[in-house]
């Protein structure tokens, strides 16, 4: 039997009671049509989620009651950001979706020079609310129990100054080694990882200039050119299974 779950924000949510907002709450009574008695499971996007009973199923307020709350662990223990490339139509939509399900814990646009678009005034608050609402659906559908942050699109630049030091890998068509033989020392002990995937023109010589004076690490993924959304879900899965949980599975 599938395994409904909702969100929940931190204020939604007492001892023993969970009130879902007008989304979640229309979503359990008018799409799912659950009645009283059904059981399903919360999540409050910080890490806690409950087995639940449904004790009020309406449109705009549905109610639910704590019967136990959940403590298997579900999360990667690595945290591995994913800075990826701006590209058109629905690819963006897709790594955003299977990002979620790998274990991702942050989401970075990244603008570079031979990126498909650019950010755009309202759209591109648009399509950050497309993506953190595909985000939480793929959480809802893989078990995860926290929120990934998406964040607004950056220049590539200004993604090398921020790391500042930190532990990142950029994918590479030329140069550097294969992903899968760096050594499982290669995180800190903070156990955060960077990801960098460039768009389907790939780097500029000048972002490949300013990723070796930022001391990024280049690693390839084989002898084969990968499209850029396949590029970003293999090697964020080559990176929890070398450095997250896959390796456990």
């Amino acid at each position: 039997m599938q395994a409904h779950r909702f969100y929940a924000t931190r204020d939604q949510i007492n001892e023993t009671t969970i009130e879902l907002g007008v989304e979640e709450s229309h979503h359990l009574s008018r799409v799912l049509r659950l009645q009283v008695g059904a059981i399903v499971f919360a999540f409050d996007g910080t890490g806690q989620e409950w087995e639940c009973e449904v004790m009020a199923s309406h449109k705009s307020a549905s109610q639910l009651t704590i019967r136990r709350q959940l403590d298997e662990p579900v999360e990667s223990p690595l945290r591995l950001t994913l800075a990826q490339a701006l590209v058109k139509g629905d690819k963006f939509d897709l790594v955003v979706q299977k990002a979620t399900e790998l274990g991702v814990t942050r989401i970075i646009p990244l603008i570079t020079a031979h990126c498909e678009i650019r950010q755009a005034g309202e759209r591109s608050e648009q399509r950050l609310q497309r993506w953190q609402r595909i985000s939480l659906e793929a959480l809802k559908q893989c078990r995860r129990r926290h929120l990934v942050t998406i964040t607004n699109p950056l220049p590539f630049p200004d993604l090398c100054n921020e790391l500042n030091g930190q532990p990142a890998l950029l994918l590479a068509e030329h140069g550097g080694g294969p992903m899968p033989t760096l050594p499982d020392s290669f995180p800190d002990s903070s156990r955060e990882l960077t990801l960098i995937v460039g768009p389907e023109g790939g780097w500029s010589e000048r972002e490949l200039k300013i990723a070796a004076s930022a001391g990024l690490s280049l690693v390839h993924l084989g002898p084969r050119i990968l499209r850029t959304e396949t590029a970003a879900i293999t090697g964020i899965s080559i990176a929890q299974y070398l450095y997250g949980d896959l390796s456990r599975v």
